[in-house]
Formats: structure tokens, C-alpha cells, sequence
């Protein structure tokens, strides 16, 4: 157990920033399922919609520094490649 009160403060200043960082990427991760599901559902309108909500989110969690700047943006690149493939015609 921590003995000197800075280490003390160490403690609580990780345990609200885990908590932080926590509720942040689940709020990430919302986004990104729903956008998945949309794009499951073959709907391109509804994508870009899920789309535009999720990618504040991410970039949001690569300022905040809870993701790194780079897995942001490959995310980013990668979702917006899946949302722009809906509209090309297959084959």
C-alpha cells in the first residue's frame, strides 16, 4: 500500500483517469459498433450518418490521449473505405 502521500495521490489521480479513459473508449466503441451495424445492413445513407457521429468520437479519444493518434486515424481511414465501398457496384 502506498506510504507517502504523494504516492496516495498517485492512487486517486490513476483511478480517475482509468475511469476517464474507460468510459471514453466504451463511448468509442458504441459509436463503432453502430456504424458496423450499419454497414452490415448494406444502408449507405444510414452509415454515413453513424459515420459522422463516430468520427469525433474517435479523433476526441486521440486528443484526450486515450487512443494513439495513428489507431485513430487508421480506424478512421478504414470505416471510411467500408462507408464509400457501399456505393460502388459489386463486381
Amino acid at each position: 500500500m502506498a506510504n507517502t502521500s504523494s504516492a496516495r495521490k498517485r492512487i486517486r489521480q490513476t483511478e480517475k483517469r482509468v475511469a476517464r479513459n474507460k468510459a471514453r473508449k466504451s463511448r468509442v466503441r458504441s459509436f463503432v459498433r453502430k456504424l458496423e451495424e450499419a454497414i452490415a445492413s448494406g444502408d449507405k445513407s444510414a452509415a454515413q450518418v453513424a459515420f459522422r457521429a463516430a468520427q469525433p468520437e474517435l479523433q476526441r479519444a486521440a486528443t484526450k490521449g486515450t487512443l494513439h493518434a495513428n489507431t485513430v486515424a487508421r480506424k478512421v481511414s478504414r470505416l471510411s473505405a467500408r462507408v464509400k465501398a457501399l456505393a460502388a457496384p459489386a463486381g
